[in-house]
């Protein structure tokens, strides 16, 4: 047997750095799934759900600057797009095989046919349909090209004949190719920015994750500037550690030392942030925005001067030419106000909470506590998040992973899968909703077939906790939020993991000592309070009086307990409320 397209196109994966693919095998797949076999470079890593194999390979893109995954036809490819679109929007570059039915079958109705193009259009940088052998290779070389260094999901569809082909050599390029260009503004953009920040009294600093690789060069700009950094979420594990100037995060999860530090400033210069959440960035100071991707510029707030430019690049011109202030009034004031904060935050660690009802802010210290330096962390989006925003700490070495700009839920558990393929001898957490994890439990099983050492935290409060307090903010009664949950831990063992419960606030910290300690998978089921609350930055008066009206409402219709057990479980709160 000569070489196929599907043999010229794992040969090409594998040559651009590609490790694994995810995906279910099937009809329009089995000829690369059979290339990859041949080959011997590349791992087929057989997920439960395809939507779980675009994640893992969000999860292997973020950690090694390449993921890929695949999808038969119709269905099959069909059920990655949740994933693709979280790798999209997390700047995740993905190859994404999606598998068709033969070319002669195209605009047929034929089974399981679908358009790929129009399909997945809206989360991809590159979208293409190899029709013939020619195009195959031209295009995945194209795709490889998009999707590293536009940093995106790039698609290629590719029908079963066409991989089945014999392969034709071309005359353009196979090669991934990875220019490292330097990127910052012009010099009298430079000049601009320099005499903006010289002039200003106080400054405060925003990182979004495009100042992750230039953390030294965001501390000397914080010590030159005298500014507190504030950061985003995603930001967090590249920014805060070693970071004498920090004062945490602003948004929906953060706390009030970095909104007050951004809201007090003259100016506030934002890096590397395309921070959505404009209730929450000042509008009445001067904004510097610096980005990579110029057309971001200005599209959440009104901008004095926007800038293009890698952020290290940028502030490595920019740092010579600056005057160091003199003045710690402003920045020494954010400092202190922020250790307030953070010992109020640990008010909630302390109340450790009781039977059935343990405090999840004690959980997350726990695991911070315990893990290692170098410690990968998933997360799902709900409350769960908020918990890791507010109780996991950076060290430098460690890696936290979310749907952070997509929202999903159900992503930790499939980021978890593959940052343990991806990084392997390192501890993998993945910090679980009851929600979240409920749409993924077939794939607790590719964690065992592959003897993965993830560690499955659990934060069981039986509920939708996040959809239930925005309903509570806005006046509603939480209606349909309830779950009925299985007993995970029994579950996790019949499909082979290590499964502890906890009940119990003082069963705590030994059952996760004995977590960190067990090889291979791991599940916690831990009892958390239905009812902690994660309170914002800033408290508005809509909010208080959303709250004041569900609580009135509950009453009415006969659910004093559940009134009752909100105001007992979040007493702590009032102060920074009133």
């Amino acid at each position: 047997m000569g070489k196929l397209v599907a043999d010229q196109i794992v040969d090409m994966l594998a040559n651009a750095g590609v490790q694994r693919i995810y995906a279910v095998t099937g009809d329009s797949l089995n000829h690369i799934n059979d290339a990859v076999r041949r080959d011997g470079r590349i791992k087929w890593i057989h997920v439960r759900h395809e939507e779980a194999g675009a994640y893992a390979a969000g999860a292997d893109a973020q950690l090694l600057g390449i993921g890929c995954c695949a999808g038969s036809s119709g269905p099959g490819h069909v059920h990655l797009i949740n994933g693709l679109y979280d790798a999209h929007r997390s700047g995740a570059p993905v190859i994404a095989l999606a598998s068709t039915c033969a070319t002669t079958e195209f605009g047929s109705g034929y089974f399981q046919e679908t358009n790929t193009i129009k399909l997945f259009d809206d989360c991809s940088c590159y979208n293409q349909v190899a029709t013939t052998p020619e195009q195959a290779p031209r295009m995945l070389q194209a795709a490889l090209q998009h999707a590293v260094h536009r940093k995106g999901v790039a698609v290629l569809g590719l029908p079963g004949d066409v991989a089945a082909s014999d392969a034709v050599e071309i005359t353009t390029s196979t090669r991934l190719y990875h220019p490292k260009p330097i990127i910052r503004p012009a010099e009298e953009e430079l000049n601009a920015l320099k005499e903006i920040l010289d002039n200003a009294g106080k400054i405060a600093i925003y990182c979004g994750i495009g100042a992750s690789a230039a953390h030294d060069e965001v501390v000397q700009l914080s010590n030159v500037l005298k500014a507190p950094v504030a950061y985003s979420f995603r930001a967090k594990m590249g920014i805060q550690y070693n970071n004498p100037n920090e004062v945490g995060m602003t948004g929906l999860l953060g706390i009030a030392s970095a909104y007050k530090s951004l809201h007090e400033a003259d100016v506030v210069l934002l890096l590397g942030t395309d921070f959505p959440y404009t209730p929450f960035i000042p509008d009445n100071k001067k904004l510097v925005q610096i980005d990579l991707q110029p057309e971001r510029l200005g599209r959440r707030a009104d901008l004095e001067l926007g800038l293009c430019g890698d952020i290290k690049d940028t502030l490595t011109a920019l740092l010579p030419l600056l005057k160091e202030k003199t003045d710690r009034e402003f920045l020494d004031a954010m400092r202190e106000f922020h250790q307030e904060v953070d010992k109020k935050l640990q008010t909630y660690v302390t109340d450790q909470g009781k039977e059935e009802a343990i405090s999840p802010e004690y959980i997350a210290t726990l695991i911070d506590q315990k893990a290692a330096t170098d410690a990968i962390f998933t997360v799902d989006t709900g409350m769960t998040n908020v918990w890791a925003a507010r109780y996991l700490h950076a060290t430098g070495e460690r890696v936290l992973l979310g749907s952070f700009n997509h929202g999903s839920m159900a992503n930790a558990l499939p980021q978890a899968l593959g940052a343990a393929l991806a990084a392997p001898g390192r501890e993998v957490y993945a910090l679980c909703g009851d929600g979240g994890i409920t749409m993924t439990l077939g794939d607790l099983m590719t964690i065992k077939q592959y003897n993965l050492p993830v560690k499955v935290i659990v934060f069981n409060n039986r509920s939708l906790g996040m959809v239930k307090l925005e309903m509570e903010v806005a006046g509603l009664p939480d209606w349909q939020t309830d779950m009925i949950n299985p007993d995970f831990a029994a579950v996790a063992a019949a499909m082979g993991f290590h499964a502890f419960s906890i009940h119990k606030p003082e069963e705590a910290d030994q059952i996760m000592t004995t977590v960190i300690n067990t090889k291979g998978p791991v599940l916690v089921n831990v009892f958390t309070n239905p009812s902690s609350l994660a309170m914002p930055p800033k408290v508005e008066f809509g909010q208080m009086k959303g709250f004041a009206l569900w609580m009135g409402k509950l009453i009415l219709s006969g659910r004093y307990e559940d009134v009752f057990d909100a105001v007992k479980s979040n007493y702590k709160h009032l102060k920074d409320v009133l």
